[in-house]
């Protein structure tokens, strides 16, 4: 199987994050664009600090590599709230959360799903079930991760919040 650009930026780029403590989620190239996401395990993730020196580091790695032919803008990033969903590990890791589905145009139903991510295949050659509905993951146009808003938690400490009720006042007639 031949090795593309992005796959070879994939190979250059994950050794050089995880001796930074981060990890390499997602490699894209499009459109003259190397998109990059970066994560850090844990509930921190990344800041922009961190996303800085991660843009230093790869910028400098594809420099003396020059796995891209032709120019190209580097674009470095967290994966954000709302995921993008790529490869088996990508949906494995977000088994039992909530994921929006597009299908490719010749798969049978509808091409949008929306439900929680019941199963996904290490294999490539194998596929996901979602919302009750199983497909093959060549069967997939785009996937990611929908971010679910809930209530504000209250600040801590906060005493707890009392309706006031207006004092009616008596009118003589």
């Amino acid at each position: 199987m031949p090795v593309g650009p992005a796959e070879h930026v994939h190979a250059l780029v994950e050794p050089l994050l995880a001796s930074l403590d981060l990890e390499l989620f997602d490699v894209e190239l499009a459109g003259g664009v190397l998109r990059i996401a970066v994560e850090r395990p844990g509930p921190d993730g990344v800041d922009l600090d961190t996303i800085g020196q991660a843009t230093t580091a790869i910028s400098a790695a594809l420099d003396r590599a020059d796995p891209i032919p032709g120019r190209y803008t580097l674009e470095v990033s967290s994966p954000g709230l709302e995921r993008p969903l790529r490869t088996p590990a990508h949906f494995q890791r977000f088994v039992g959360t909530t994921v929006s589905i597009k299908t490719n145009p010749d798969v049978e139903g509808e091409r949008r799903i929306s439900g929680p991510l019941e199963a996904a295949d290490d294999d490539p050659s194998g596929g996901i079930t979602v919302a009750g509905r199983t497909l093959a993951y060549d069967q997939i146009a785009k996937a990611r991760t929908v971010f679910e808003w809930g209530p504000t938690p209250k600040p801590v400490g906060a005493p707890p919040r009392t309706k006031k009720h207006a004092k009616k006042k008596a009118v003589s007639r």
